[in-house]
């Protein structure tokens, strides 16, 4: 450090850990757990991480050791596919999903007209997803420009890596929700210009399915790709089978949904397609080459009854397709991604497989990062990547701390979590190198950090 230089804003996290440093469904030994870990934090980021025993002589002077004893420290929970509007509509009961987006989503959409009501769900929605373990979600919001705005500012304040975006829909909702070709292209790229990689945050083009757009609609969010080289795009694939049926009827010269998407640019290496239950070997095939991304819900499969994804497939390594896990929220049960991998267990079992633990924290971590591209950042505990980080108590409740005590070894442990946890077994949430939820902390578990990321 020069002379007149700031100096370095140091924390240290003391505590069991465990870490993906690879994918287990391609490979073994992939899994890193450190009985007793000190991980060193230094402006953000990881600066090291190892035992104790061989870390502590690291340790710079005058840092206090933040220890968290019978807890697990894992790397923040990443969530691929989620929508922040709909939080006021989550448990509405019955429906398949076209009359599900008629009778709730819509109407609870029309209400981000109001920028006061966005930026009050915005604020909800990151007190939700900090005190459940998640530090960064690929968020779709409305066609309101002001709930980009809502939710960026609050993602900002909290300095958490967020991808959002505006959701463009030119046809088939109500009139007050229905921006134009043009409108859409030019409101999104004035929200690009404002929040795309200003701090950790991200933007991503977001037309909502392609019921909801036109060719036009389609080709002008190809076009605000076209125009950025690291811009993401976030839609849905193949969720419903009335909903695919409705979609080769609206484009009949495509030879499936998907192609719809790649006829208009939008199937590249930052695309992420939600849900992609009912898709053909062709289609994963397709993202494969494309290096596209598909998200796992299976809170909202199952509520909806939209099917069971096909994970085993998509990640065949013959030609693996990138996969993360999405809690989708309305039609998602959980912002919980603990109780997400419990159900996404569920369906892997229904179709025959097993999920196991080390697979599916790799899910929720650094499958995650993959599937967003982000995974040179997050998704690991490593040297270099930003910290952020979930600790989880394993003795939340009598029966989890009697059950964890009786685990032998860690991946009985991550399996005893991902079915018997939920937000209560969330100990703590470190963004960038500060806690901003503590569950132990007097008063409200929850403060903005101290200060900003240096990017």
């Amino acid at each position: 450090m020069t002379e007149g230089s700031p100096r370095p804003r140091q924390r240290a996290v003391r505590g069991r850990a465990v870490s993906l440093s690879g994918n287990p469904f391609q490979a073994e030994g992939c899994l890193d757990h450190v009985e007793d870990a000190l991980i060193l934090i230094e402006d953000g980021r990881i600066a090291a991480f190892g035992p104790y025993a061989e870390t502590v002589g690291r340790l710079p002077a005058g840092v206090t050791v933040e220890r968290y004893e019978n807890a697990l420290i894992l790397p923040g929970l990443i969530d691929t596919h989620v929508h922040y509007p709909q939080l006021q509509m989550i448990a509405s009961y019955g429906e398949q999903l076209l009359a599900w987006l008629d009778k709730y989503t819509f109407p609870a959409e029309l209400q981000f007209a109001d920028q006061a009501h966005a930026e009050r769900v915005a604020k909800l929605f990151f007190r939700e997803i900090l005190g459940a373990g998640t530090t960064t979600a690929m968020v779709y919001c409305t066609v309101h420009p002001g709930s980009v705005e809502a939710f960026f500012a609050e993602s900002e304040r909290f300095n958490t890596r967020m991808i959002a975006g505006k959701v463009l829909m030119d046809r088939n909702a109500p009139a007050a929700l229905l921006d134009t070709a043009q409108s859409g292209y030019d409101e999104s790229k004035a929200l690009i210009a404002r929040w795309h990689g200003r701090g950790r945050q991200l933007y991503a083009v977001t037309p909502r399915f392609a019921p909801s757009c036109t060719q036009a609609q389609l080709d002008a969010a190809g076009t605000l790709l076209s125009e950025h080289d690291d811009l993401f795009l976030q839609t849905h694939l193949c969720e419903n089978p009335d909903e695919v049926a409705w979609v080769m009827d609206l484009f009949p010269d495509r030879a499936s949904y998907l192609d719809v998407y790649a006829r208009s640019g939008l199937v590249g290496p930052r695309s992420v397609f939600g849900h992609a239950i009912h898709v053909t070997e062709e289609d994963f095939c397709t993202c494969h080459r494309a290096g596209a991304a598909l998200a796992h819900c299976p809170t909202s499969n199952g509520f909806l009854g939209s099917g069971l994804f096909r994970l085993f497939d998509a990640l065949d390594p013959k030609r693996p397709v990138r996969v993360g896990l999405g809690s989708d929220v309305g039609a998602g049960t959980t912002l919980s991604l603990l109780k997400t991998l419990g159900d996404a267990y569920k369906v892997a079992a229904l179709r025959g497989t097993k999920l196991d633990a080390a697979r599916a924290f790799w899910l929720a971590t650094l499958g995650g990062a993959e599937a967003l591209r982000l995974d040179d950042r997050i998704g690991r505990i490593a040297p270099g990547y930003e910290a952020d980080l979930c600790i989880l108590d394993l003795a939340a409740t009598p029966l989890l701390g009697f059950r964890t005590g009786t685990c032998r070894d860690i991946e009985e442990l991550l399996f005893v979590l991902m079915i018997l946890g939920d937000h209560r077994t969330v100990r703590a949430t470190w963004v960038a190198g500060e806690c901003v939820y503590d569950n132990r902390r007097a008063g409200d578990p929850l403060r903005y950090p101290e200060s900003g990321f240096s990017k």
